[in-house]
């Protein structure tokens, strides 16, 4: 996976239903190759899906949770492998390379402490990640600081 798929990622994750013209135009390749990258993320695992959102179903909803994940890497697991799975996963809302003694500090919403336990096996399994430490955010952000 290299920058450019990182980016279609990215607007994949804000406009799933986006025509391959139009992602191809976003990121500068034609139509056709646009659809070849989105079917390789796919066959490769790295796109696992595609899903309508539902206003019930937003994550911060009255069940939902939003909490910070504090990820210490395995040895052998690399720092960039980790960050593209990690952004993969559609409950993930940021995922930033710290200093101390974790090395990435990982934004996430999710419906309910299932999916929550959900995505932290798949960050260790999958990911890289050998030690996390969790928190819960008491509230939501009420506005925003633009």
């Amino acid at each position: 996976m290299d920058d450019l798929d990182s980016e279609i990622i990215g607007i994949l994750r804000e406009n799933g239903r986006i025509s391959f013209s139009a992602l191809g135009a976003a990121v500068g390749l034609s139509t056709n190759a646009a659809s070849a990258r989105v079917r390789k993320l796919e066959t490769s695992g790295v796109i696992v899906g595609y899903r309508a959102i539902l206003a019930d179903d937003t994550p911060l909803g009255p069940l939902g949770l939003e909490a910070f994940i504090d990820v210490r890497l395995r040895a052998d697991a690399d720092s960039d492998t980790f960050l593209h799975a990690a952004l993969a996963e559609p409950e993930v809302r940021d995922a930033v390379h710290v200093t101390g003694p974790y090395d990435y500090l990982v934004h996430v919403s999710v419906a309910d402490s299932t999916h929550l336990n959900g995505l932290l096996h798949r960050l260790k399994h999958r990911a890289g990640a050998g030690q996390t430490q969790t928190r819960l955010a008491l509230r939501a952000p009420t506005t925003s600081r633009d």
